[in-house]
Order: structure tokens, then sequence, then C-alpha cells
């Protein structure tokens, strides 16, 4: 069976009348780590929790601020759509900005509060508003029963889920490992602005992320340190953030912390912006 595309909301909506919805927000070019969401979507499907899957591509101006990437963002809509028919996504919403925002400037969102103004956010201001304004809409539109994302994007996930639980979202958020390639970097559609050089010393990040893991019974010194060490070891990275927070606040955890936690690190590799992040445990 075709996918089938809604590019208007009222298209969307007539689409998944009386259906219960597994939805995937996307912004397109789709890899594998998209296509692990669209299984695991699959597997609410078999289970009876939702009957049919909606994936929506959308590249949302809001989340960008100024001086990124937005109009060099890949768009790659026809070997999205492909991929996702191939995935057995029953129906893809793919609108246009002026579908989504019809009146411009938007004069109601959604903040993100302090966690907003941390990590990904006092790098991208607003970053996380535009996220999370863009994430409601797209709950409002399809009303799906559960929404997945992937926990590549932690600061994302924590705000999401905060989100949902706040504002009282019909739906259940389920969030999905991260995807990495075998050399150990998460997938991202950025690579592909990654070249050779540039590809073999991403993985310092994930490698950092290993020696901070392994060094969580020595607490919070001995795991920055171990990062630290990797990352100053390849001259193509260029650090931006290197933090341990508690999962459950997203704040850093002070000397005396022990228990779960979650590594957080943000690198520019030449001109390419990369994030990744593991679960760690701190004390013995």
């Amino acid at each position: 069976m075709s996918v089938v595309v809604a590019e208007t909301v009222s298209e969307l909506r007539g689409l998944v009348q009386g259906r219960t919805v597994a939805l995937v927000p996307t912004m397109g070019a789709l890899h594998d780590g998209h296509l692990a969401l669209i299984a695991r979507a699959r597997e609410l499907v078999t289970a009876a929790t939702a009957d049919t899957i909606v994936a929506s591509i959308f590249v949302n101006p809001l989340q960008f601020g100024p001086g990124e990437d937005l109009d060099k963002y890949p768009r790659t809509m026809d070997d999205d759509l492909a991929k996702l028919e191939a995935a057995g996504v029953a129906v893809v919403f793919a609108p246009s900005v002026e579908q989504m925002y019809p009146d411009g400037v938007l004069a109601t969102k959604v903040t993100s509060g302090t966690i907003g103004s941390l990590f990904e956010g006092r790098t991208r201001a607003g970053h996380f508003d535009g996220v999370l304004t863009v994430v409601a809409k797209l709950l409002n539109i399809v009303d799906p029963t559960a929404v997945l994302f992937g926990q590549k994007d932690a600061q994302q996930v924590f705000l999401v889920q905060r989100m949902v639980r706040d504002l009282s979202f019909a739906t259940t958020v389920v969030v999905v490992e991260t995807v990495r390639e075998d050399t150990g970097l998460a997938l991202s559609s950025r690579n592909r602005f990654l070249d050779a050089k540039e590809h073999r010393a991403a993985r310092a990040l994930s490698a950092a992320l290993e020696a901070a893991a392994s060094s969580g019974d020595r607490g919070i010194d001995s795991v920055l340190a171990a990062a630290q060490s990797v990352l100053m070891g390849e001259n193509l990275v260029a650090l931006d953030y290197l933090a341990v927070v508690n999962p459950t606040t997203f704040l850093p955890v002070d000397d005396a912390y022990r228990g779960p936690a979650r590594v957080l690190v943000a690198a520019r590799v030449g001109s390419t912006r990369l994030i990744d992040n593991e679960k760690i445990h701190l004390g013995g």
C-alpha cells in the first residue's frame, strides 16, 4: 500500500479521524536512527497500542537561530517518502511553513524554562522554545496515543516529556535508544556534512562517552577528566560543552552525587556541530 501524504492540517485530521496513532516527528533527511523509531512504532501497532503510524516531515524554522543552518539543512523528500513507505508508514504529514504558521510569527509559544537555556539552549538561544512549540502543534493536530523520539537528543526528550506532563497531553512519550554506526558515531542528519577525515575524528565523541562511563565509579571529576582526555587527543574536534546531569532534573550534578546520571557532549567537527550522550552511574 502506498504511503499517503497530507500537506494540510485538515487533510491529516481527515486521514487519522477515529484512528489510534503512533506519531514519529522528523525534519526529514531520514537515516537508520529515524527508521528505528518507525520500527518501534510498528511494535506498538503489533501490540495494539496504536493502529496506524504517522510520520511528520517538517523543517521547523522556529528551532533555528540567526546564522544557523536552516537553508543548509538537507531536504530529501523523495528519498524520505520511499524509506517511509518501505518501512510500513501509512501516512506522512508534510506541511509547508505557511500551513504550520499561517500568520507568520507566532504570538503564542511554548517556553522551555531554565533547562531550555542550558547546554544546547545556551548555544542555540530559543531553540527549545521552537521545538516545544512545534511538537505541541503536532500533538494537537495528530492527537496520537504515542509519540516517539530518539535518546540522542537527550535534552529535547527531557523537555518534551516535561511538557507532556505539565500540559496534560493525552499521549505517551516513547524513547528509543541512540542508533550508532559500527564506529560508535551516533547517527545524525548532519553526519553527511563530514568529510572522510572529519568523520573519523567525530568518533572521538562516542569514545569520550565510553571513557566517561568506565570511570563512573571514581566520581564526577574522573568522568570529566577521562572524557576530556579523549577529546583533547583529536585536533579536528572543538569542544562546546561536556557535562554530567541528573536525569530526573537535567541539572548538573555536584561532587557528592551518587546514582544514575547522563553525560552530555557537544562539539564542532570541522564546520559541523554534533551532539551525543550516554547513561552512566556515579559512585560504587
